[in-house]
């Protein structure tokens, strides 16, 4: 289940409503690690605190609220596919058939199912679904798309987006 958080900011304090409906206070501390963390999320809890001019103890407790209000929610490691001999990447825009109640429940069900598929963002507006799919080569793409895309449930419309080149990619916030 997807969530957002809602910012406020009140003079220098940052306020966030988290997951669980909260309304915690960031600080400058807080900020601080947030900014250290996003530039480098491989830094060990004691080079996170030095860097951020506080104790080891309380950047683990820091941390832990943070992670406890689901503000941080993880690390993950960012793998280049190219490198992995994946060179074609598409985005496909769907539109689904609207008329039947659980549409988007069983499309994003069956879409899960594709291994290819390594992303799934649903939309309000003409675009119900967009796929992010990765393929070794065109004939690996099509043949994807022709086993795995089109077989999926109440797909009434969809367009390919081949990917050209990424210009930014960056899922770091200004806190």
């Amino acid at each position: 289940m997807a969530f957002f958080l809602k910012f406020a900011h009140s003079d220098e304090k940052l306020f966030v409503i988290s997951q669980k409906m909260e309304k915690i206070m960031l600080d400058d501390i807080d900020r601080r690690l947030l900014r250290h963390l996003q530039a480098d999320p491989s830094l060990a809890t004691s080079e996170l605190a030095e860097r951020s001019r506080i104790s080891a103890s309380l950047c683990w407790r820091r941390l832990e609220k943070m992670h406890e209000a689901g503000i941080i929610q993880g690390q993950e490691a960012v793998i280049d596919w190219a490198a992995l001999g994946y060179a074609v990447e598409v985005s496909l825009r769907v539109t689904l058939d609207k008329t039947q109640s659980r549409a988007f429940d069983e499309f994003t069900a069956a879409a899960r199912g594709v291994a290819e598929v390594i992303e799934i963002q649903t939309f309000l507006g003409r675009v119900d679904v967009r796929l992010s799919v990765l393929a070794r080569d065109m004939s690996h793409y099509q043949q994807v798309y022709r086993e795995q895309i089109l077989t999926l449930p109440h797909i009434a419309d969809i367009e390919a987006l081949m990917h050209i080149a990424r210009v930014k990619s960056d899922l770091v916030l200004p806190v």
